[in-house]
């Protein structure tokens, strides 16, 4: 290093001082940094296994979702088969409505009669 300075000599004890210091202080930075970048090292294992992890779960959902996507056609054509079968048993509920009809009148209209008759009865 190069003292650029205004000119005027310093002492000599001086200038080894402002070095020692300034050696010192590059020291402890170092340690500083060299601290941190331990710590950086677990932090960064850490955060590898986390984004292996991470990988091995979506690589899960996505095996999942094409799962699904694959099940798909076949829940549609099921609901397809369910609302055909659904469309037939409402159909054969009002054949038997529009049956039992005439057989409900004459049920009820003999019942009326039975209670007309019970009334007479003394």
């Amino acid at each position: 290093m190069v003292d650029k300075g205004d000119g005027r000599s310093r002492p000599v004890r001086g200038r080894i001082r402002t070095l020692t210091d300034a050696a010192l202080n590059a020291d402890v930075m170092v340690s500083q940094v060299d601290s941190l970048l331990v710590d950086m090292e677990g932090t960064l294992a850490t955060l590898s296994t986390l984004t292996g992890d991470l990988d091995t779960t979506m690589s899960r959902f996505n095996e999942t979702i094409t799962q699904i996507d694959e099940l798909a056609p076949r829940i549609f054509g099921v609901v397809d088969r369910m609302e055909a079968i659904v469309t037939r048993v409402e159909a054969i509920v009002g054949v038997a409505e529009t049956v039992l009809s005439p057989i409900m009148v004459t049920e009820n209209a003999v019942r009326g009669v039975l209670k007309s008759v019970r009334g007479w009865a003394p």
